[in-house]
């Protein structure tokens, strides 16, 4: 593939964005959670992780038809209509809203879930096919950055906006009438209509300029046999191993990077922490990953390989994991924030180690990785009811051995039956 320099500026600059587009909705989760528990009155820690199951199960439903409508659309016209998907999405938390309904919620969270995971099975690969292989993490840590600087800022923004004096509201709720009551929630929710309209809105008008902008055409590995080091002597994507571990440890990773941010507050909240300190800690996770995502871009693969930054993660994370739980809680609090660091750089390198060598399979390979964001559905919501039955320390346990498969995959797992691949290139 040959790309000039502008217009692989370009292709940075607007894929970036989206990015950013990315992590403001993905991380308005860690605030919904908390402000969904209260509007719609839930009882139980797993009822509001529900919120993360809704958004991020789109992801394994919508991947395979996600690819299918790409090679429909091409690149351009999928991340439109990816956009426009999630602007469907963020409409309609205005009834959701008006009418105090979870259900309602939890749909509008799909749809988002699903133009997202459109738009990811387009971005991801593109990103890996701008440039060369080596240096894939090194791109994937510039767009973790636009990512998770949005991550950063959202929970803040819509903090203040849903959560704001949420300690003092919920001990008023207790002394009202049922009456009283619905007509302080309704008010509640209503909240979080603004703010979507303007998402809405938004959504819309860069869905415009994806389709009128210069993004550069790149070439598209499904086509050509050799792509990424592939082989034409493989004639199905089950002829990759290395693919389905790093399905399975992107899955891991997911999982435990949710949790890491979504669960905090409710964290801080369990053992005494007030509603207006807890709210800021997810902000703190995102800071700690963009830090890790610099330290990828300086480093990869000037000072140190793929591989390498993967273990040196997941060792991170094996270390921290077991700190939180032995920790005192308002030391562990903070903590938990430093797993941002641990996963910062594992989705850049877990992403294109899972799909080197793949070739012609390279789209289908991308979706099905895609699918593994389903970790971010399912485990908060095994962490939620293990926090019900023991408590919200001691369910962050379920995270190590997690780490312990991510550390697997970074020293072995990636390179197995394509071990003669590495050492051709070696």
């Amino acid at each position: 593939m040959t790309q000039n320099k502008n217009s692989y500026k370009t292709g940075i600059i607007i894929i970036g964005i989206l990015f950013f587009i990315f992590g403001f909705v993905t991380w308005l989760n860690a605030t919904l959670i908390p402000y969904l528990s209260t509007a719609c009155e839930l009882k139980q820690a797993w009822q509001g992780y529900l919120v993360t199951f809704a958004f991020y199960i789109a992801y394994f439903v919508m991947a395979l038809p996600s690819s299918w409508v790409l090679r429909k659309t091409g690149y351009k016209n999928g991340m439109m209509l990816g956009l426009l998907v999630m602007a469907v999405g963020a409409l309609l938390f205005i009834p959701a809203a008006m009418t105090r309904t979870y259900g309602l919620f939890l749909l509008g969270l799909f749809v988002m879930g699903t133009g997202l995971s459109v738009l990811q099975t387009a971005s991801n690969p593109y990103v890996i096919e701008l440039g060369a292989p080596e240096s894939a993490a090194q791109r994937v840590s510039i767009m973790g950055i636009c990512n998770k600087v949005a991550g950063a800022i959202s929970p803040l923004i819509l903090g203040s906006i849903m959560l704001k004096d949420m300690d003092s509201f919920q001990a008023s709720l207790q002394a009202m009438s049922d009456l009283q009551r619905a007509e302080a929630l309704d008010a509640l929710a209503a909240k979080s209509i603004p703010p979507y309209i303007v998402i809405m809105a938004s959504l819309v008008v860069l869905a415009l300029f994806v389709r009128f902008s210069p993004l550069p055409q790149i070439e598209d590995p499904e086509e050509d046999e050799s792509a990424a080091g592939g082989e034409t002597h493989h004639k199905s994507i089950f002829s990759f191993p290395h693919l389905w571990i790093g399905i399975l440890t992107l899955f891991l990773y997911v999982g435990v990077e949710v949790i890491a941010v979504d669960t905090i507050i409710g964290y801080g909240t369990s053992f005494g922490m007030s509603m207006d300190a807890a709210k800021v800690f997810p902000t703190y996770s995102m800071i700690a990953m963009i830090i890790g995502y610099i330290i990828g871009i300086i480093c990869i693969p000037r000072y140190m390989s793929q591989e390498r930054a993967l273990t040196y993660c997941a060792v991170l994370g094996v270390i921290v994991s077991l700190l939180v739980v032995l920790c005192p809680t308002n030391v562990s609090i903070w903590l938990v924030s430093l797993l941002g660091l641990a996963n910062s750089l594992m989705w850049p390198a877990i992403f294109p180690l899972a799909i080197y060598g793949l070739g012609r399979h390279t789209k289908t390979g991308s979706a099905l990785l895609i699918m593994a964001i389903a970790g971010g559905a399912l485990l908060p919501m095994l962490f939620g009811s293990i926090a019900d039955a023991v408590g919200y320390q001691n369910a962050y346990w379920m995270t190590l051995p997690c780490y312990l498969f991510i550390l697997y995959f970074a020293v072995a797992g990636h390179r197995v039956g394509i071990k003669h691949l590495y050492e051709h290139k070696a």
